[in-house]
């Protein structure tokens, strides 16, 4: 342990921002107790309390190295479990605007595990901990504060399967790691702390998941991990199809503004047909499913401003979706959520308790980047509602000609992936010398994106 900064550090939730955030804490708190409404321990499938475990979710290329960085050796330990371990420019294809992009080994490495697994492995990680206890099967009902709601100093939790009255867990420091449905907005202002200020694009994002027993006759990846044909407004519709742990392939595909793929068997294969990457769906009409088709969705993007407060209770933080849920289509919240939970650590680190206000900010500071990114990608579908500058419309006529300039080379592939991986800043792709190549590669006047109509796709 280092430092000792308190007695009982409680965190609500069993998501994985809640292990990273635990495996932190239990540095500097003698006891640290996270609470869920979910069974937990040794748990290797969906939960219910997880409603995205069914799909995808990605640890991006910076996410790895946070996870590395709490958890030495944890991606061996997956590899030897048997998941795979891929290089995000090098075994993954990418199709942008229905072409292939050039790839490249970059070492930006990611394990393609799905959520359970993932979870599974650093749930164990924390169990190890020896100051760490996890209760399950609570439902966290509140807050409890000092008499002037200066500070937060607990919890109130309530076992949700022997039907006994509530109990207050006493705590120096809560953690809220729920995720999007969070009730720290009405907490707060309960408390006299709000309103809380929202951001979000509508984006009207549905998402279907499958997983198969590949026939190998039909397997099309080669030496690849990875087949993403992304989302474009000339097709819409996108997947990620990837090969994950104890020998699947995972499929989910997508579509946005309300074209959501069907659930039916004979409907999402369909959908899976009108994708730029028609090897998709020749392997998986000759492959063993495994499950039934699971569909989510995600109406608007959410950013709530925590960080543009100027009162905040002491003893209470709040971290990963609870604060921000970008678009899931580019994977960006786990890795948010293990850098938010490095944050924590350089603040817990000279043996005070963390300025909460100070914290909330920083985590504003991780989020900003990826949050601009992303919704300027969403803003480049027209049908999405939101204000495009002179200097938008700019980034968006550049990233096509990028993408196109990668189809041919594979150093541009390898910088627009350290972006996408949140390894490097979007700053980086503005470099002379990449944009001297993206010019000389791609197309002299490449068109504006034009949608096509979404009655023009198979359903």
């Amino acid at each position: 342990m280092g430092t000792q900064v308190g007695e009982r550090a409680v965190v609500l939730g069993g998501s994985i921002t809640a292990l990273f955030a635990a495996s932190i804490l239990s540095k500097s708190y003698r006891e640290v107790v996270l609470v869920d409404r979910d069974k937990l321990i040794g748990v290797t499938e969906w939960r219910k309390g997880a409603p995205q475990t069914r799909h995808i979710n990605g640890l991006l290329a910076r996410g790895h190295l946070a996870l590395e960085e709490m958890f030495p050796g944890i991606t061996e330990e997956m590899i030897i479990g048997g998941v795979p371990l891929s290089d995000l420019s090098g075994t993954v294809r990418w199709y942008f605007n229905g072409k292939r992009l050039k790839q490249v080994r970059s070492g930006l490495t990611c394990v393609a595990a799905t959520r359970p697994i993932m979870e599974y492995h650093v749930r164990r990680r924390v169990e190890a901990l020896p100051n760490v206890t996890f209760m399950e099967h609570y439902d966290i009902v509140g807050l409890v504060t000092s008499p002037d709601r200066s500070r937060v100093t607990g919890a109130r939790v309530q076992h949700n399967i022997d039907g006994t009255g509530e109990e207050i867990l006493e705590a120096d420091l809560v953690i809220d790691a729920t995720g999007r449905g969070s009730r720290t907005p009405v907490w707060l202002n309960a408390l006299g702390y709000g309103p809380i200020e929202e951001q979000g694009t509508k984006v009207g994002l549905g998402y279907a998941s499958r997983h198969y027993k590949l026939d190998p006759a039909s397997d099309p990846f080669g030496t690849d991990h990875s087949i993403n044909p992304v989302a474009s407004p000339t097709l819409p519709r996108g997947a990620i199809f990837t090969k994950t742990d104890n020998g699947r392939v995972e499929l989910t595909i997508y579509g946005i503004l309300g074209d959501h793929p069907p659930t039916d068997p004979a409907g999402f294969n369909a959908f899976a047909k009108t994708l730029a990457a028609p090897e998709i769906y020749e392997a998986i009409v000759n492959s063993e499913p495994l499950d039934d088709p699971a569909l989510y969705r995600f109406p608007t993007t959410m950013w709530r401003r925590y960080d543009k407060l100027t009162r905040w209770p002491e003893g209470f933080l709040v971290m990963g979706d609870a604060v921000c849920t970008p678009n899931p289509v580019y994977a960006q919240a786990q890795t948010l959520a293990s850098l938010e939970a490095l944050a924590l650590g350089r603040h817990l680190e000279d043996g005070n308790p963390p300025d909460p206000l100070a914290f909330q900010r920083d985590v504003a500071t991780i989020i900003k980047p990826a949050w601009e990114m992303t919704t300027a990608i969403d803003l480049s579908f027209p049908g999405v509602k939101g204000r495009r500058t002179w200097l938008l419309r700019l980034q968006h006529a550049y990233m096509r000609r990028l993408q196109d300039a990668a189809t041919r080379d594979s150093s541009i592939t390898g910088a627009f992936m350290r972006t996408a991986g949140l390894v490097d800043p979007p700053e980086a792709l503005m470099r002379p010398s990449l944009i001297w190549r993206v010019l000389r590669g791609s197309k002299a006047k490449p068109a504006p994106a034009k949608p096509v109509r979404q009655k023009s796709l198979v359903r």
